[in-house]
């Protein structure tokens, strides 16, 4: 072996760069288990909070190698958030805002028409939102510049009124495109600040989305207000509410004639007689009302003021000099009311309301919201956020959470001016249009400081400081996925995932061992340090281990295999020719280079596509896909290599098979290529059957391609589907899809999942608790069975829409890619396109399967990105195979080049030469994916059966769809090129078959073909092995 120092030099680094960042993760998860202990009594419970402090208090202390506990956390092996709980979010600028805000709020109707149409469209288009509505509004106002709209005193350095269209959209992307930046930037401090291990901000190329992981987190509410609040603060004057008693007054009248209407309107709608006994009773009703002066001018006047008074304190309660109060049920009418245009003429020009951020109990138990009247000149606050140069959270001198701000200069000016003028008067502090304080002032504050105080709690302050320090968005930000993981189900995930990892490595190493034996020892050891580099390498980079990333360790290990198998078997093959050890071990390393190489670029190029398409769980297992086939091409080409010469150097020798194994493919004859019409039939009725079943009943899509919610619901005891669809419809509207979720085995029945589209296209800040309390509530319809929502998962139409686009681009280019790889490695359209058949074969069968059984097995078949992902990666592993028997057809007609040997005879050769390798590689690779079937819980357990068959399906249309059309096509070009009829290979299964009118192709008989099949150690015509 040529540069065995270089390569020894090379793994003793890899080594030790390795052991140096996996050891971070170990120290890290030692002071956390003593962090754990530190705060576990007697009874074994652990408290929280001094577990907590214990970590606070070594958080900026140097634990281990000069790092701090917060950089080793930082450099530790990261869990994601289906193993460890935690929640995952893609924000979204809302652009649609930003250009009304470019606008200057421009009120033209096609304008408005206009965003509105655009903001509909941009849910099933992946074209951007100002292309979108720049064309809405084209088609609405054709003879109507942008520049009218947009042509504002803000935008005169950029644009003007003689811009045309395209430099209006130019100027309209660049401010869209800015303002994502500028969000992200501001969300990346916010969490940054907010003190969560190891988050994961990333924008989304492409899309103006940016994305959010935070592993841990067990306060969803708490979080989406961090990072949707656009943190607009405002300071501004408070209206008394005898400043507007005639407005007061005129809501009265306007109420008082709202309930004459509407009981017109049913006096109109009764019978005669009824109408009549209901004036007559009105009347009486007016009389004692009057006191029994129906006559008198004055006492109606005083009645009508008394109704309007009444009808005023029904929805709006006097609480205060400086406010009103309204019932949290009757908030909606409320805001109604107060926008009509008859109560707004009724107010100042300068008034605005505005609700108190948080309500309060009645004396008889009824929450009542705060509503207060402020001053704003011209829409705007007097002084704003923009002048906050620092804030944090502190107490106030009665020891209550309060948050202080301090001004820059010009912020100190106005505030000053503001306090001075509003000495005895209140001054409202707004945060995102919500009052957070109104105090009055006692005097005036000349050094720009205030504060923010109340009710609040500390967590509360921390975060109204942190925002406040980050900075407003320059957009309101929407949420347009989301999912949220338990604590609990993510600790079951991470035992399913080790007793899968370990029981299906376990199984591989055993299987190389049995089948190679004393080889096998050297295999299982290179497959060892290959599982260690790939830890290793993605402890260095960061990455985070997921549940499918899991998957794909597990995976990579199979896969690793083949390496190997490739080596081993290539070398049993020079050992049957005769050749010495050493130089067998040379020569089958030499030889079986090529096929390992191009099997494995193959799967890489999928992973790469899986990688840069891919979010979330697919990341994870894309990542861990792509470094496990990167250490496993090192493991096997090198660390293999290394421990063989040491055997060599040593004089000792290797048994490569085990002596039930010796002889298991040796005179394998099996005919392949004569029934390829039969297999066309079978597949080609399979998949018509998947059509049909695809028109009947379609597939089941997961949320995240339709849109929609679901939620994990964990009952204490089994509980019936039906039984929670039943009771959930009464409160959602509609039916929704209920399925029975899996536990960590087949067979639970106390879990279900729930997806439905309540309130999807809601993204005010408190529909997803408004969604979640609805759940419950329908949940609560369960008699006797207690139930608690483990996960959450949130899709917007947009996003489902773009994840579906994502997916299909996803496997086209794979197809691309592998099919060019080939293209170029084979320089034969026929490889291509039988490769490329394979593929689309491979995942038309899956889909047929998928749609086909949906609904029929005990797990869920859903069609999703993780299911999307499987198929990718099935694609992967069919080109490892069919590339590899591609591989050794080509080494065949080369050698055959020249001969009169037909086409089907040859490539019937070539595939006998692989069936070891196919076998043993397809085999230990089911064995893994198997066991991730059965231990691997139901986070990956859709995506395993999918992987489980399609290992099946890819080695069968290697076999059986992709050569048969190599040797199809190859059969035309040999014809073409002769004029003679390729000869056909006879009918015939098992050991025995031989090509038909052989003579034809060969002037040898039979009898010298089964002489030729007796000496084939010196030539062979069929290969006991393969590479």
């Amino acid at each position: 072996m040529q540069n065995k120092t270089g390569i020894l030099i090379l793994t003793g680094i890899l080594t030790a760069i390795c052991l140096y960042f996996l050891s971070f993760t170990f120290v890290s998860r030692g002071i956390k288990a003593d962090a754990e202990a530190y705060a576990t009594n007697k009874q074994g419970q652990v408290d929280p909070a001094k577990k907590q402090r214990y970590l606070d208090s070594l958080w900026k202390e140097d634990v281990y190698l000069g790092s701090t506990l917060q950089e080793v956390t930082e450099r530790e092996l990261g869990l994601g958030l289906d193993l460890q709980g935690g929640m995952h979010v893609v924000l979204e600028v809302s652009p649609s805002d930003i250009l009304r805000s470019l606008s200057g709020n421009n009120r033209d109707p096609k304008f408005t028409q206009a965003l509105k149409e655009a903001t509909e469209a941009q849910k099933t288009s992946s074209t951007s939102f100002v292309d979108l509505f720049a064309d809405r509004f084209k088609a609405l106002a054709p003879d109507t510049k942008l520049a009218s709209i947009f042509a504002t005193s803000a935008n005169r350095s950029k644009i003007n009124y003689q811009s045309s269209d395209a430099e209006v959209r130019r100027m309209l992307n660049e401010e869209v495109n800015g303002a994502t930046t500028r969000a992200f930037q501001i969300i990346q401090a916010r969490v940054d600040k907010f003190g969560v291990a190891n988050p994961n901000i990333q924008r989304l190329p492409g899309s103006g989305r940016i994305q959010i992981e935070l592993p841990g987190v067990d306060n969803p509410e708490r979080i989406r207000r961090l990072l949707t609040g656009a943190a607009k603060l405002e300071f501004t004057e408070v209206y008394r509410l005898n400043e507007l008693a005639p407005a007061l007054e005129g809501i009265g009248a306007y109420l008082v004639s709202q309930e004459a209407e509407r009981k017109a309107a049913l006096k109109n709608d009764a019978t005669a007689p009824a109408a009549g006994t209901a004036t007559t009773q009105n009347s009486l009703e007016s009389q004692l009302a009057q006191g029994g002066k129906a006559d008198s001018t004055a006492t109606k006047d005083t009645a009508a003021a008394a109704a309007q008074g009444t009808a005023l304190t029904q929805l709006f309660l006097p609480v205060g000099q400086d406010q009103l109060g309204v019932y949290l049920k009757d908030t909606a009418r409320a805001n109604q009311v107060l926008n009509t245009p008859e109560v707004r003429s009724l107010f100042p020009v300068d008034a605005v309301f505005a609700w108190d951020r948080k309500t309060f109990k009645s004396t008889d138990g009824k929450e009542i919201l705060p509503l207060y009247f402020l001053r704003k000149s011209g829409g705007r606050a007097p002084l704003e956020g923009d002048v906050i140069t620092d804030a944090a959270n502190d107490y106030d001198d009665r020891g209550r959470p309060e948050v202080t701000m301090a001004m820059n200069a010009e912020g100190a000016r106005k505030w000053k001016n503001l306090t001075a003028a509003n000495i005895g008067r209140p001054v409202a502090i707004l945060l995102d249009n919500l009052v957070y304080t109104a105090p009055n002032v006692q005097n005036e504050i000349p050094n720009g400081r205030s504060s923010i105080s109340g009710n609040f709690t500390v967590e509360e302050t921390k975060d109204m400081a942190n925002v406040l320090k980050a900075g407003k968005l320059p957009a309101p930000t929407n949420i347009v996925e989301e999912s949220v993981v338990g604590a609990t189900l993510g600790s079951e995930a991470v035992s399913a995932g080790l007793i899968s990892s370990a029981v299906g490595i376990l199984l591989v190493l055993a299987f190389v061992v049995f089948y190679y034996n004393r080889a096998g020892l050297i295999a299982d050891v290179a497959l060892l340090i290959n599982l260690f580099f790939l830890m290793g390498v993605m402890a260095s980079l960061g990455a985070v281990l997921t549940m499918p990333g899991i998957a794909g360790i597990v995976l990579s290990i199979a896969m690793a295999v083949d390496a190997n198998v490739l080596i081993f078997e290539r070398i049993k093959e020079e050992l049957a020719e005769g050749k010495g050890f050493k130089q067998a071990v040379h020569d089958g390393f030499q030889n079986s280079l090529s096929s390992i190489i191009d099997s494995n670029v193959t799967t890489f190029l999928t992973g790469v596509i899986l990688f840069i398409f891919g979010t979330g769980l697919i990341l994870g297992f894309a990542t861990t896909l792509i470094i496990g086939i990167l250490t496993s091409l090192f493991a096997a080409i090198f660390i293999t290599r290394l421990l063989l010469e040491y055997y060599i150097r040593n004089g000792k020798t290797l048994t490569f098979s085990s002596s039930w194994a010796k002889n298991l493919f040796a005179d394998s004859n099996f005919d392949f290529v004569s029934r390829r019409k039969l297999y066309y039939t079978v597949s080609s009725v399979i998949i018509g059957l998947g059509i049909i079943s695809v028109l009947i009943k379609g597939f089941g899509l997961g949320v995240d391609f339709k849109g929609g919610r679901s939620y994990v619901i964990r009952f204490e005891k089994a509980v019936s589907t039906d039984d929670v669809r039943n009771s959930l419809e009464g409160v959602l509207g509609s039916s929704p899809e209920v399925k029975t979720y899996g536990g960590a085995s087949i067979g639970d029945n106390n879990q279900v999942k729930v997806t439905t589209s309540y309130l999807v296209d809601d993204n005010s800040q408190g529909a997803d608790k408004r969604a979640e309390a609805t759940i419950y509530k329908g949940l609560s319809n369960i008699q006797g069975n207690p139930a608690r929502i483990e996960s959450s998962q949130k899709v917007g139409p947009t996003i489902a829409y773009d994840l579906l686009t994502s997916a299909l681009w996803s496997i086209l280019l794979a197809v691309a890619a592998v099919f060019t790889y080939i293209l170029i490695r084979f320089k034969k359209m026929a490889f291509g396109y039988g490769a490329v058949v394979a593929m689309f074969h491979d995942v038309l069968i899956i889909l047929a399967i998928f749609s086909i059984f949906n609904g029929w097995l005990p797990f869920s078949l859903d069609v999703d990105q993780a299911f999307v992902g499987a198929v990718l990666t099935i694609m992967g592993y069919s080109m490892n195979d069919t590339v590899v028997v591609f591989d050794r057809i080509r080494e065949y007609l080369a050698e055959n080049k020249g001969k009169k040997e037909s086409i089907p005879v040859i490539i019937n050769n070539a595939l006998n030469s692989t069936l070891s390798r196919t076998a043993v590689t397809g085999f230990s690779t089911i064995l893994v994916l198997l066991v991730l079937f059965i231990f691997g819980g139901e986070t990956i357990r859709g995506f395993s059966f999918a992987m489980l068959i399609g290992v099946v399906v890819g080695t069968y249309s290697s076999l059986f769809v992709a050569t048969p059309i190599v040797v199809d096509s190859l059969s035309r070009d040999q014809e073409k090129d002769s004029g003679t009829p390729s000869a056909p290979v006879e009918k015939k299964t098992g050991f025995d078959a031989v090509p038909a009118d052989f003579t034809t192709a060969d002037p040898s008989t039979p009898d010298e073909f089964v002489a030729k099949k007796e000496k084939k150690v010196k030539t062979p015509l069929i290969r006991p092995s393969q590479s």
